[in-house]
């Protein structure tokens, strides 16, 4: 179990959702050599292919077809790209040295925020920044909103004992991730172990067996252990939209583990399979998603993890000032 998720972490550590881990070969500029490794390769290693119910033979049937030898080094990729991303996963990547093909997933839903208009109307520019979090009051002081872009790897105990020290009277947290793609996941840990006050199980990962595309390991369970001297056990609302990606879709499933914690907003991009991977003939590299996660009732949230409740952002309230989402939140928190 601890192998696993030591496994988990650093893979989404050295992600960052940029690097990976790479199994060297010798090189060679045959075209269907490379395309046929490229296949194989996520035929036996990805983790989704059931749950995004892609019928990878037909893909290979499909793209193999544009294959010829001697064509451009920037064809190949071209339909070597496309094919991973009907995947539609955006740890499914191609590395040359000349591109990287790349699903948007944050382009499969609207971008649920607009980061002035929070500033102009919400924390003023009087608001704090600490680290990598930028907070407020609202509400004549009654609750607290921190806005968390990315997952650095740098949150430590100062930052997080001075943010909850400064909100420690408040009614409520609005922890706003919209728009955050990612990065370490061992934030994600730090932050949340301050918001409970037992050991709570948050989630279960299973890694995948080669080479049958449904073998997985027996789950292993992810638990959150209370640390920190000063927590906060009143009620967090976590903000979200598509773009929230990766360690953002961790967060997210964790948050609604968490009994005092409430998600609002859209769903999110998902992202939430280790990505491993390995080097092409040619030495090109690519990377796929070899695990998977589940919720703690078993839900595969790999498409996006559901909010507790739907909300979002009006174009026309925006242009006013108004941001719906954040007002939701506000208002959950009596």
């Amino acid at each position: 179990m601890k192998k696993l998720l030591v496994m988990i972490s650093l893979g989404l550590m050295l992600s960052s959702c940029e690097k990976v881990f790479f199994k060297k070969d010798g090189a060679s500029t045959n075209a269907f050599e490379n395309f046929d490794y490229l296949w194989k390769e996520v035929d036996t290693r990805y983790a989704y292919f059931d749950h995004k119910k892609v019928d990878w033979n037909l893909m290979n049937a499909k793209y193999r077809s544009r294959v010829y030898e001697g064509m451009r080094e920037d064809s190949l990729f071209r339909v070597m790209g496309d094919m991973l991303n009907e995947l539609r996963d955006g740890h499914v990547n191609l590395i040359s040295p000349f591109n990287v093909s790349v699903f948007d997933v944050d382009l499969l839903g609207p971008e649920n925020i607009d980061d002035r208009v929070i500033l102009e109307n919400y924390i003023g520019t009087d608001r704090v920044i600490t680290g990598p979090f930028t907070h407020n009051f609202l509400r004549n002081k009654e609750i607290g909103y921190i806005r968390f872009r990315s997952f650095p790897g740098t949150v430590d105990s100062i930052q997080l004992d001075y943010i909850f020290d400064r909100y420690r009277n408040t009614k409520g947290l609005i922890f706003d991730i919209r728009q955050n793609g990612g990065g370490v996941i061992n934030d994600a840990y730090t932050i949340l172990c301050r918001f409970i006050n037992k050991r709570t199980y948050v989630y279960q990962s299973q890694g995948k067996r080669e080479p049958a595309h449904a073998a997985f390991d027996q789950p292993a369970k992810s638990y959150l252990e209370p640390s920190g001297q000063i927590k906060y056990l009143k009620k967090v609302v976590v903000l979200t939209d598509r773009g929230t990606y990766s360690s953002g879709s961790f967060f997210t499933v964790m948050s609604k583990a968490i009994s005092n914690m409430v998600v609002i907003g859209d769903t999110t991009g998902g992202g939430l399979g280790l990505p491993n991977g390995g080097q092409l003939p040619n030495g090109w590299t690519y990377r796929c998603s070899i695990t998977r996660t589940l919720d703690i009732n078993g839900n595969n949230y790999e498409n996006g993890v559901p909010p507790d409740k739907l909300a979002y952002v009006d174009k026309t309230r925006l242009t006013m000032g108004i941001d719906d989402v954040l007002e939701a939140a506000m208002k959950e928190i009596q």
